[in-house]
């Protein structure tokens, strides 16, 4: 379990990085269910879900195909590493475009967005049962049954530094771009990895923000998918407001936990 303190220090460094360069708290245009939604959706995910969902996959497994258990214990990192890009990454790349393009998906998916600035605070903050059915996760833990479970624990310090980073308001590459030395290397680096800008992109609240592309760059951990699959915009700029537009408002249940609880909507007054 040595992989989490490394996590847990990723976090607190890009948290650093953050409240210097910003504010970490207490952000301009942030509400008190913003706070709420995310102590309660980062807890749930790391004391709930996903140890149930890792659990339990490698249960099923476990009991339908016991003779597989560890059979990738003898393969190269790189293979196993691979696999993990693969059946999780990219898993988590189409999870994610699903969720942008059917309602009842989103409405899984909405608090994400519903915070109205960038932030290592949103990284997990989602509702219950996004992270309950997604699939990457549940493959993850097939593969980790299968023999990888060492090779996971560097491929999840890898990509939360990725996601971290893209999601944190510090935004890191800003200064490479300004660079005349740096830019070749953030041609290559923008179009293998999300990076704030392309990540930020995908946050923007207003269509005409020439830097929003809210209907792409849905890659977490490699931009690569975006690219492969079409949806993928690289402007090297930031939108200049962030959130969910034309929707109606939703509380703290409702981002946690839709579709248990909906946000009690005003009656008309009656003519």
């Amino acid at each position: 379990m040595e992989y989490q303190w490394f996590i847990l220090a990723i976090f607190i460094g890009f948290a650093t990085a953050e409240a210097l360069s910003s504010r970490l708290f207490k952000k301009q245009s942030e509400v008190r269910d913003d706070g709420i939604v995310e102590i309660l959706s980062t807890t749930l995910l790391f004391a709930v879900t996903q140890p149930f969902i890792l659990f339990s996959s490698a249960l099923l497994v476990a009991l339908t195909f016991p003779e597989y258990a560890n059979i990738l214990a003898d393969q190269p990192f790189w293979l196993i590493f691979l696999m993990f890009v693969v059946f999780d990454d990219m898993t988590q790349y189409w999870w994610h475009r699903l969720s942008h393009t059917y309602i009842p998906l989103y409405k899984l998916h909405r608090a994400h967005h519903n915070a109205h600035y960038m932030s290592v605070r949103i990284v997990y903050r989602n509702n219950f049962f996004y992270y309950l059915l997604m699939p990457s996760l549940w493959l993850s833990g097939v593969i980790i049954y299968l023999g990888g479970g060492w090779v996971y624990g560097v491929y999840l310090i890898a990509k939360l530094t990725i996601i971290t980073g893209a999601h944190c308001e510090w935004k890191w590459d800003r200064w490479l771009y300004q660079q005349r030395a740096t830019r070749p290397l953030m041609w290559v680096l923008e179009r293998v990895i999300s990076t704030p800008s392309t990540h930020s992109a995908h946050h923007g609240l207003k269509k005409d923000d020439p830097a929003t592309h809210y209907k792409g760059n849905y890659s977490n951990m490699f931009f690569i998918w975006d690219l492969l699959f079409g949806t993928a915009k690289i402007t090297r700029s930031y939108p200049e407001r962030y959130g969910v537009e034309g929707m109606r408002s939703a509380n703290w249940k409702e981002q946690l936990l839709w579709p248990l609880f909906k946000t009690p909507r005003k009656t008309p007054p009656a003519k």
